[in-house]
């Protein structure tokens, strides 16, 4: 006696082939969403560092120019928008990524092994 999915598979290969068919389109749906996440948070550690880096350049230029007694509230501005933008940048940056991912993809691979279980018996 066969299992009844290969009995299913014998009789009717449309169905398993369409099955198939939806688990590769909801594997797509979700790893979409994911590959979305990825480039943000790659996005914001990039950003991160290239802020890091000009805070760091800005505040050298205006640590040299206040000591040649030229200081201007500018001097202490710029490289304070620079620090806040890249700690912004930061916080977005550490967010987690696969908060809630897969989600329906577990449920419905979860709802077909309870169904694979139920035929066997």
């Amino acid at each position: 006696m066969l299992h009844p999915l290969f009995a299913t598979l014998i009789k009717r290969p449309d169905l398993i082939a369409d099955h198939v068919s939806a688990y590769v389109e909801l594997i797509a749906q979700e790893t979409s969403g994911v590959t979305a996440d990825w480039v943000k948070h790659g996005l914001a550690w990039a950003l991160v560092a290239v802020g890091a880096l000009v805070f760091v350049i800005f505040s050298g230029i205006a640590l040299m120019l206040g000591v040649l007694n030229q200081f201007h509230w500018v001097l202490v501005a710029t490289p304070g928008a620079i620090l806040l933008l890249t700690l912004l940048a930061f916080s977005k940056a550490r967010t987690p990524i696969l908060s809630g991912r897969f989600t329906e993809l577990k449920s419905q691979m979860d709802s077909d092994l309870r169904a694979m279980r139920e035929a066997a018996e």
